[in-house]
């Protein structure tokens, strides 16, 4: 595959700042601040948070861009440091989510509505326990963390494919054990 003057421009840039260059750095930061902050503000939704996973993203960069052995991968690796950053974010809202549901389910009195509801998550959660540990981690993957197919094949190190079938058979074994415990 031929490369275009632009990677190739980004390899330079990336050369250079792994020798100290902080020119070439800002001019790396200028070429891709914006598409790093879009991608996390799609992800996330929220512009403030979006350029805090850029700033802790070109401060990651800045820590480990020596140990980058290969410069034409950059921009993959830039924006896996973002979407790593951007589950973490992801983490930390629904960590903090929890915490307030808790609050708010202390303060409120629980209707009969909410009493089903507060059955169907149990009855949820009790399902999810029976799975293997492998099954879980395919359900955390896809449906907590919010991978893709095929970022959740790269993080398992498994064919796309695998991975496809996994989650199918995962889901029917899981709508199994939840239609025992409304049925039993």
């Amino acid at each position: 595959m031929r490369k275009s003057r632009s990677q190739i421009y980004d390899e330079l840039l990336v050369i250079k700042c792994r020798q100290g260059d902080r020119a070439a750095f800002d001019e790396l930061v200028g070429k891709w601040q914006k598409r790093l902050w879009h991608y996390a503000y799609r992800v996330t939704g929220s512009e403030s948070a979006a350029w805090d996973i850029v700033q802790e993203t070109w401060y990651g960069i800045i820590k480990s861009v020596r140990k980058l052995d290969d410069v034409s991968v950059f921009p993959r690796w830039a924006f896996r440091i973002v979407n790593n950053k951007c589950a973490d974010w992801g983490r930390m809202q629904r960590r903090q989510e929890q915490l307030n549901n808790k609050l708010t389910k202390l303060r409120q009195n629980e209707s009969d509505e909410t009493q089903n509801t507060c059955e169907k998550t149990e009855s949820l959660r009790a399902a999810i326990k029976k799975l293997s540990p492998d099954r879980r981690a395919l359900l955390e993957l896809r449906y907590h963390e919010g991978f893709d197919i095929s970022q959740i094949a790269e993080i398992l190190a498994m064919p796309e494919g695998t991975v496809k079938s996994r989650l199918h058979r995962t889901l029917n074994q899981l709508k199994q054990i939840v239609g025992r415990f409304e049925n039993g």
